[in-house]
């Protein structure tokens, strides 16, 4: 009878542990209307569960810790509301990717990877019959007609393989990847909520007959031309102080339930930058990624950081453990307050000196006599290149400039 229990606990055991997952480099994709979207996965053992990343390009962007239960990979993004789970069958992942909109509604697309498949688009890729530019001006156009979005598509090749991103007056698209096959353009981009495809036909200096997939079944169409010295509208005339008012003034609370106001102390004879943002946002988190750590470097100087997170519901017990899971991910020391909802009229509501908030994220510069001395709608985050390094410089000889002048 003993003999029988043992023999029973060791079957349970080996049942138990009968889903190992190989790591290394998975080919991925996520099924949209315009075909399946591959992106790279990295996965490695860590602890009792997985360490995972998502590839483009040059970014490696690391998942929450993933675990096996049952016979399925759980691969969780909680700053995003996301999800993938996926059976495990040797070389083979099949499932689903699962997100949270901001109504609480959930998308959801087939997944699907291969161990071992380290291309993107073409696995043999022959020599382009095509070249690329570096620089595009690009207008996208709603599936409907009705709505456009001027961009700067910016993009590095070397052979047929293509990096870069879309630069638009509210933020750039990330980093996308992918190849130019024939006289094609391909390139994708996963991020945990980002689920983009983008596909045009190269044609001399154009870019024709462009789709653009967002999962599971968004659409615009968009076409562009070769422009080296295309260029956006001006980030700092977009949103703007109403006539009348030289400063915005809040008071919304930390995670700490905390009011804090623009005018406290801490605050008073500094220069202080004003991060519009939310942790569901890709584009804040890489602006984030920015301004911690310079925050760290540059607080002894005289400056003071405060975000304001708009949230996908303004309830603390929902709101809350978001701000502090993107602070402590992206090790944020400044204040993080709870603005709102991330809805951008109602965000505009909550600051009306303002014009509008019309990006995610915007930033306000206020000088140390406590006036607004430039607004920056967007973020070009380091997946644009030079537009990057150009925001960089930018963002450091204003604020040298605000803390050379006296109080």
């Amino acid at each position: 009878m003993k003999k029988l229990l043992l023999l029973s606990l060791v079957a349970l055991a080996s049942c138990k542990n009968s889903t190992e997952l190989k790591t290394g480099t998975w080919r991925a994709t996520i099924q949209t209307t315009g075909g399946e979207l591959p992106f790279g996965l990295e996965i490695q053992k860590e602890g009792d569960g997985y360490a995972v990343s998502a590839l483009n390009g040059d970014e490696e962007l690391k998942m929450d810790k993933a675990f096996i239960k049952d016979d399925s990979l759980h691969i969780p993004m909680e700053i995003f509301d996301a999800e993938i789970v996926a059976k495990a069958e040797g070389e083979k992942l099949t499932g689903y990717w699962k997100k949270m909109r901001s109504n609480f509604t959930f998308i959801q697309s087939d997944f699907k990877a291969e161990y071992g498949k380290t291309y993107r688009f073409a696995e043999n890729p022959e020599s382009p019959e095509s070249g690329l530019a570096p620089v595009y001006e690009v207008l996208f156009v709603s599936a409907d007609k009705q709505d456009s979005t001027e961009s700067v598509g910016v993009f590095k090749t070397s052979g047929s393989h293509v990096t870069g991103s879309f630069l638009t007056t509210t933020g750039d698209y990330r980093y996308l990847a992918g190849d130019i096959v024939g006289d094609s353009l391909k390139l994708s981009c996963f991020d945990g909520t980002h689920v983009y495809l983008f596909k045009a036909k190269i044609d001399g200096n154009k870019l024709i007959g462009g789709g653009y997939w967002s999962a599971p079944s968004g659409f615009e169409s968009w076409a562009g031309i070769k422009n080296d010295s295309a260029r956006l509208p001006d980030a700092t005339k977009l949103t703007y102080l109403k006539e009348g008012y030289k400063t915005v003034d809040f008071s919304f609370v930390n995670t700490d339930n905390k009011k804090v106001l623009l005018n406290d102390d801490t605050y008073k004879g500094k220069v202080v930058v004003i991060q519009i943002m939310g942790s569901w946002c890709p584009n804040c988190m890489d602006e984030s990624r920015f301004l911690a750590p310079w925050y760290k470097k540059n607080k002894d100087r005289g400056v003071e950081i405060i975000g304001l997170s708009y949230e996908k519901s303004a309830d603390t017990s929902f709101a809350f453990p978001k701000i502090k899971r993107m602070k402590e991910r992206f090790g944020i020391d400044y204040e993080v307050l709870l603005a709102g909802t991330n809805n951008k009229d109602e965000a505009s509501k909550t600051l009306p000196m303002l014009n509008r908030v019309i990006g995610f994220p915007t930033t306000i510069f206020i000088d140390k006599k406590g006036q607004v001395r430039e607004i920056h709608t967007g973020f070009s985050g380091p997946g644009t290149g030079h537009y990057y390094d150009e925001f960089v410089n930018d963002f450091n000889r204003l604020i040298d400039k605000l803390l050379a002048e006296k109080s």
